[in-house]
């Protein structure tokens, strides 16, 4: 080749090149003045958590989260892909997402496709009448026309809920024509309101609906509900996953979004107007419809996700883990249904799709702090003064491990024992700083009741003013209360009288946090 048309070329080649690295090179310049000029100056990062339009995603989404996450620097996005799950579990994998929200059953049926990408870390609702079966009632009265009746069809989004739903009615109410995979009353759709929208147009004599399209459609005349998600337990879970190379980068980031959610949720909880106004402008239904909507779900609180879900008990004990018992009996149902030959968990072990690493920190530590953005320091908690009716409302967290704190013989007055005792008490309430503490009091169920009940009050009074005065603990953090007699321990087999009643007058410390 000449070397003339060579070099022509090559000056050719490098213009190009410099024309498209000045095209990005001014794109990256006039998005970093703008950033630098605006409110998002701050924003460090973006948090991309796949999604669809089922109401209990919202608190997630909302303008509330948003706002607090974009205060730590962060920005959180919403992607709605219709529920297309297949596709979410496969983003999830690709790190195109750091969160996916997914009930059990998709994160079961899809997510073992693409070697499960992320881990659960949160549950955030269970449908109670959120998700549901209806129908048009000339055509389909009652779960046993599906029985009888042959000539009907059913519009589903497949690979969702609601084909969970209908599987979970052929298994558990054997219904021969439902476990039919290729019957012809199936009509899969893209999503709920394609459902919706085929019952509507009588194309379809029913449909699986999650709302808002449940409560749509029974604002149709002629249609009711055959079975709803009200009347089943742990069926239909909705969790949060995070992407688990994410997880193990950026744990604080992970920490930050869930801490701030459950703030979010407490803020609905305690303001449940402006929960309605979001749901309604998101939905675009009246007031009616939307109460009914807010009834199908049931938000899982930060203790829910502790106590019941994780296992996560007082001081750290295992409790119930109803997150395990809903993955092995839906992964059951998945079997008996045709999708799996066997269990599709690996090595066919829950707990290797679960990490409940965050839940137990922010459950046994408290939430206090836990929302400064990534490298901040949070300083000590300051706890503001509760009503009585405020202290009520506390969620348990346990009572802690002390031995009886005495006094001397029938006064308030603390012996040197009990101050020793109540020492060592104070060395263990410093590692749950973000924790109130109920002071009770309890005495022998002997002698007259109200001079009990009035000892039992001067005594946790008493426990209160040393931990207050001697350990520096923030009074309004510190409630007294006292018994008398009235909540006896139980005694033991074989236990002697005396040594029972010897038993029965002591002071608790009792650890109780707000209900995120």
């Amino acid at each position: 080749m000449n070397p003339n048309v060579k070099a022509f070329i090559a000056i050719l080649a490098l213009g190009v090149i410099l024309l498209i690295g000045g095209y990005f090179a001014r794109n990256w310049f006039a998005e970093r003045a703008e950033r630098s000029t605006s409110d998002a100056s701050g924003v460090t990062r973006t948090l991309k958590i796949g999604v669809d339009n089922w109401v209990g995603y919202l608190p997630l989404c909302s303008k509330e989260l948003r706002t607090r996450m974009h205060g730590a620097g962060v920005r959180v996005q919403c992607n709605d892909d219709s529920a297309d799950y297949p596709a979410r579990m496969k983003r999830l994998r690709q790190g195109e997402l750091e969160f996916a929200v997914t009930t059990v059953d998709a994160f079961l049926l899809h997510g073992g496709k693409e070697k499960f990408p992320g881990s659960i870390i949160m549950v955030i609702d269970e449908s109670s009448g959120g998700d549901a079966l209806v129908a048009r009632k000339d055509r389909l009265a009652s779960l046993d026309d599906l029985k009888t009746k042959t000539d009907y069809k059913i519009a589903f989004t497949a690979g969702s809920p609601s084909e969970h739903l209908l599987k979970s009615v052929a298994v558990h109410f054997d219904v021969p024509p439902l476990r039919n995979r290729q019957g012809a009353w199936r009509v899969a759709v893209k999503d709920s309101a394609e459902a919706l929208k085929q019952l509507r147009e009588r194309k379809v004599d029913a449909a699986v609906l999650w709302e808002p399209d449940v409560s749509r459609a029974l604002g149709e005349a002629g249609v009711h509900r055959i079975l709803g998600t009200e009347n089943t337990r742990r069926l239909i879970v909705d969790v949060l996953t995070v992407n688990r190379d994410f997880s193990r980068a950026d744990p604080e980031v992970v920490k930050l979004l869930l801490s701030n959610y459950f703030r979010v949720l407490r803020h609905f909880r305690d303001n449940p107007d402006a929960l309605a106004a979001e749901v309604k402008s998101a939905t675009r239904m009246n007031d009616q419809q939307v109460a009914a909507m807010l009834k199908g779900v049931r938000w899982m609180t930060l203790a829910d996700n502790g106590r019941d879900w994780f296992g996560i008990g007082a001081s750290g004990r295992s409790g119930a883990e109803a997150l395990i018992e809903t993955l092995e009996a839906t992964a059951q149902i998945l079997v008996d249904s045709g999708d799996f030959r066997e269990n599709p968990m690996p090595e066919r072990d829950p707990y290797r799709l679960q990490h409940r690493l965050y839940i137990e920190e922010l459950y046994t530590t408290g939430l206090a702090g836990a929302d400064a953005a990534p490298g901040q320091a949070s300083g000590p908690r300051t706890f503001a003064a509760l009503s009585d009716a405020q202290w009520d409302k506390l969620t348990e967290v346990g009572t802690l491990k002390v031995r009886p704190i005495t006094f001397q013989s029938g006064t308030s007055e603390l012996s040197h024992d009990g101050k020793v005792e109540l020492d060592n008490a104070a060395q263990n309430l410093a590692h749950y700083p973000n924790f109130r503490v109920v002071v009770r009091g309890h005495t022998g169920t002997r002698g007259d009741p109200a001079s009990n009940r009035e000892l039992s009050i001067e005594r946790a009074d008493a426990v209160k003013r040393y931990l207050a005065v001697t350990h520096n603990i923030d009074e309004a953090r510190l409630r007294a209360v006292g018994y008398g007699g009235e909540r006896p321990l139980k005694q033991a087999d074989g236990e002697s009288d005396r040594a029972y009643q010897y038993r029965l007058p002591r002071v608790e410390l009792y650890l109780a946090s707000e209900a995120y």
